[in-house]
This record gives structure tokens, C-alpha cells and sequence, in this order.
């Protein structure tokens, strides 16, 4: 009997003795965070579109900024398909341990507004921790197309109605709902071709497979620039400086401002030091003014904020757009 007790206490006291050990562990694990040893080791950085987006642009610029703020690799891995969220979901099921993160746009708000069936929770899975920028579009024809202003295009399309087609980067995307809300407010259809990602479908634009599309200042500056497309109109609510001969959208459809946005975000759960700490070094790479110089030549307005107000900016976008999608009936209102 004497023994048994024994046997027994010593089981409690090994029992209690891995619960103190990992608790201690974690303590110091947390501690050493806080201290700046995070990340001792590669970091994935992953983004839900291919090279050449002004997305891909933005993790490039960043990528090394924070490598050397760090002291560790930030590894790009573009993970394209399904409007952001092949990546989302991917970053979404890594551990929370601060070494995989996402840049997000703003695709995995507007598949969620468009009533798309996703594999995690935005609000749950993922946890916000900056929002770093926001760009325009620019509405694009195909130089075939005997337009050279908004009007002479709206005009074109309803002469040619059914006949046009406009290229976008997903279902769901800026490039697929801007040009979709843009037609229906002048009365106007036209076939949606949507590809995986901004790439394939301005090359099909350029090469004049599909007429004309709206995607971002990235992509479709230097083709404009280059004659191989013919801009129209930017959807920003003023001119930009970069171009100021360009008139908005929003001068002959007052209040049309449709733009895509740019963030950090990280597994839900990850330790709140963690992403104080990436916080703190992409707001300060954001306002690197290289950075900032290279991002406004195409357009892009570099931001700051933290983690709580990029999360409320998030919600606020999905409630807006989930009334834009049912007012324009692009999803069931019920």
C-alpha cells in the first residue's frame, strides 16, 4: 500500500513537473520575444497573387526592409488563385508563431462581400497587423477601340452592346466588381473573363483578346505609356499628381471611387509581442521614403496604422461593400 502511494506521488509530481517546465517555457519563450529575438529563424512572406502585381511589388520593397530591421530572411512565396485567398487560407492554418505571414489586399474582403464560401475566418483565423497602402485603378481600352475619352466609350459599348469583354485578376476582385458597378450605372454589359491573377489577364487585354478592364496603376501605367493600351480614366475621387491630365471616374459618376488596399496580417492567436513587433518595422518601412518615392510612381499612397485600426478599417470595408453587392444585385440580397 505504502508503495502504491508512492508510485502515485511520484506520477503527480512528474505531471506537475512537465506543467511547470512548459509553462516556464513559454514564459521565456514570450519573454525572449518582447526582448527582440524574434525571428531567429526565416520568415514566409505570403502573398495571394504572381509576380508583376503591384502587390508582388510591394512584398519586394518590403521583404528586404524588414530582413535588415530583423536580422532575418523574409522569403516572398506567391501563392495566386481564388482572389487572394488560396494564400489567406494557407497563412490561415500556419502556426502562430509569427513566421508566416500575409500580405493581404483588399480581395479577401470583397470575396466574403461577394458571398464567396471560404475555408477559414477572416475575423478569427487571421489577426490584423498593419495596413500599409492603398492604390487606384485605371479604366483601359484596347488602342482597337475608336475611344479615346469615358464618353466616347460609354457610347462605343452601348452601340456594341454584348460585344465587349473585360479581363479581371478573379472573381470577386477589384478588377472583376469595378468595371461591373462602372457598366451597370450606365446601363451597359459586358462579358467578365476572370483569369488567376493581374498577369494573364492584362496580357489578354494587351494583346487585345478581351477589350478593355480596370486594374491597377502598377500594371496598367507602363502599357498605357507604351501605346499598347489607351487609359481613360483613373478611379481615385481626385487627379492624381502623377497624372494630371487623367481625369477621375468620379467626374462624370460623383462619389465612384473604387481602389485596392494593401496589409499585413498574421494567424489568429499569434502572441500579441509578436505583432506589436512587425507593427512597428513595416510602418517604419512604409515611410522609408524609397520606398514611399518608388510606390508613388505607380500611383500608390503609402499608409501607417495599428494593428486595432486596421482591423476596424476591415470591417468597415466589408460592411460597405456588402451593400454595394447587393444593391447592385452581384449577390443574393437574402
Amino acid at each position: 500500500m505504502v508503495k502504491f502511494l508512492q508510485k502515485i506521488c511520484q506520477n503527480r509530481f512528474r505531471t506537475l513537473s512537465v506543467v511547470v517546465t512548459s509553462t516556464v517555457s513559454c514564459a521565456f519563450a514570450l519573454t525572449a520575444i518582447a526582448q527582440g529575438s524574434y525571428p531567429a529563424s526565416p520568415v514566409r512572406l505570403v502573398l495571394g497573387f504572381p509576380p508583376g502585381a503591384t502587390t508582388d511589388l510591394i512584398a519586394r520593397l518590403l521583404a528586404p526592409k524588414l530582413a535588415s530591421a530583423m536580422n532575418a530572411n523574409f522569403v516572398v512565396e506567391n501563392r495566386e488563385g481564388a482572389n487572394d485567398n488560396i494564400g489567406a487560407d494557407l497563412v490561415a492554418k500556419a502556426k502562430p508563431d509569427g513566421y508566416t505571414i500575409l500580405l493581404n489586399t483588399s480581395g479577401v474582403v470583397l470575396s466574403l462581400a461577394i458571398g464567396d464560401k471560404v475555408n477559414y475566418d477572416l475575423f478569427k483565423d487571421l489577426a490584423p497587423v498593419a495596413l500599409m497602402a492603398t492604390a487606384p485603378q485605371l479604366l483601359v481600352v484596347h488602342p482597337s477601340l475608336p475611344v479615346n475619352n469615358v464618353a466616347e466609350f460609354i457610347a462605343y459599348a452601348k452601340a456594341n452592346a454584348d460585344k465587349l469583354a473585360y479581363s479581371s485578376s478573379g472573381v470577386g476582385s477589384n478588377s472583376h466588381l469595378a468595371p461591373l458597378l462602372f457598366l451597370q450605372a450606365h446601363g451597359l454589359t459586358a462579358l467578365h473573363v476572370p483569369y488567376k491573377g493581374t498577369g494573364p489577364a492584362v496580357v489578354d487585354l494587351a494583346a487585345g483578346r478581351v477589350q478593355f478592364g480596370m486594374q491597377s496603376m502598377t500594371t496598367m501605367l507602363p502599357l498605357a505609356r507604351e501605346k499598347r493600351l489607351k487609359a481613360l480614366a483613373v478611379t481615385s475621387l481626385k487627379r492624381l499628381a502623377l497624372l494630371p491630365e487623367l481625369p477621375t471616374l468620379a467626374e462624370m459618376m460623383p462619389g465612384f471611387e473604387i481602389g485596392n488596399w494593401f496589409g499585413i496580417m498574421v494567424p489568429g492567436q499569434t502572441p500579441s509581442a509578436i505583432i506589436k513587433r512587425l507593427n512597428a518595422e513595416i510602418v517604419k518601412a512604409m515611410q522609408d521614403p524609397a520606398i514611399k518615392s518608388r510606390l508613388a510612381q505607380e500611383g500608390t499612397e503609402t499608409l501607417a496604422s495599428t494593428p486595432e485600426e486596421y482591423g476596424a478599417y476591415m470591417r468597415r470595408e466589408m460592411e460597405r461593400w456588402g451593400k454595394a453587392m447587393k444593391s447592385s444585385g452581384v449577390v443574393n440580397p437574402d
